[in-house]
């Protein structure tokens, strides 16, 4: 079965220095109390058909009464399946959850009868870079764009209905998949059915429903049962599982914090695949997320190098204050 390009990755940690972590400050994010993970966790709810996704967003927003949650790749209301809704100060995470890859199955119905090895012929003709001319209602200019398909495999063929899987870069349009293979087919071909199984590391195995939360939610309030909760609320670390990763001495947090770039004296490991240009995410030693930065320098500049801008910090999540400002002695 094919995996998005993230799945493939076995990455290495390069440690550079042997560092510690005082246990007084900051958190273990599975430690968090359950209401930190409500402002500042992710959930994968199981959107259902007939709601756009910024309403089922809304819905969350509501059942837990936080201030935000934003949702990460529109999914059509007639679409259902994989939807993380970032909550509260987490949301921006969802900008880096875009470009981990998503998976759909879908049901794809074909005009007229074809034979099976054409059928899958054609599809194969499909993997790889695409261009595809967003649909007349679509979110995005409508200008011929290239996209990546990943993997596009028949789980079944049953008379001129093909349920398929496709594993494919964000922003590809799955209904315009299905009428472009139709019509290489020389036969036409409608999307008729559509759910997204993968959004990065949220897969279709550990998505719940609106009414999942609300239970879990009641069950902390009123029973002080924090069980259910903490399995449907992730930390926002969980989203960031695809990322290559920093990680950064207690007396280097609270300046990148407060917007600094990450130098390299303040490194402590990191993985062994970063590039140039790449973006990674800064952690703590105990594996909060601080910030996500570019990258200035690769891996192995990274443990080479004595001084100098190592990762060129831009959005930070982590409030200044929960690590003392160390001066390195």
């Amino acid at each position: 079965m094919g995996k998005l390009p993230f799945e493939e990755i076995k990455r290495t940690i390069l440690t550079r220095k042997q560092c510690r972590t005082d246990s007084k400050y900051g958190c273990d994010p599975c430690r968090r109390t359950v209401e930190k993970l409500i402002s500042y966790g992710v959930v994968n709810i199981n959107k259902p058909a007939g709601p756009t996704s910024h309403i089922v967003a809304d819905h969350v927003k509501g059942i837990l009464g936080v201030k935000k949650a934003g949702h990460s790749g529109t999914l059509d209301p007639g679409v259902t399946g994989v939807l993380p809704v970032a909550l509260d100060r987490a949301t921006r995470v969802t900008q880096v959850l875009l470009p981990a890859g998503k998976e759909y199955v879908g049901l794809m119905h074909l005009h007229r009868p074809v034979d099976v090895k054409k059928l899958k012929k054609v599809l194969r003709e499909f993997i790889g870079k695409i261009e595809q001319l967003p649909p007349i209602r679509s979110a995005v200019r409508r200008k011929v764009r290239k996209r990546s398909i990943y993997y596009l495999e028949i789980l079944e063929v049953e008379e001129q209905d093909v349920l398929f899987k496709v594993g494919c870069q964000a922003g590809t349009y799955i209904r315009k998949l299905c009428h472009d293979i139709g019509k290489k087919l020389n036969v036409g071909a409608h999307m008729a059915q559509l759910v997204r199984t993968k959004a990065g590391p949220f897969t279709d195995k550990n998505m719940i429903y609106l009414q999942d939360l609300k239970d879990a939610l009641w069950y902390w309030e009123n029973e002080k049962d924090e069980t259910f909760i903490r399995k449907i609320i992730y930390p926002i670390e969980y989203a960031i599982g695809h990322i290559s990763k920093v990680w950064i001495n207690d007396f280097a947090v609270d300046t990148v914090c407060h917007g600094a770039d990450l130098k390299i004296p303040g490194i402590c490991k990191m993985h062994d695949d970063i590039k140039k240009d790449s973006i990674v995410a800064i952690m703590t030693l105990k594996d909060e997320l601080v910030a996500f930065g570019k990258a200035a320098l690769s891996s192995e500049e990274m443990f080479l190098a004595e001084k100098g801008i190592a990762v060129k910090a831009h959005k930070v999540f982590l409030e200044p204050g929960v690590y003392p400002a160390f001066k390195k002695e």
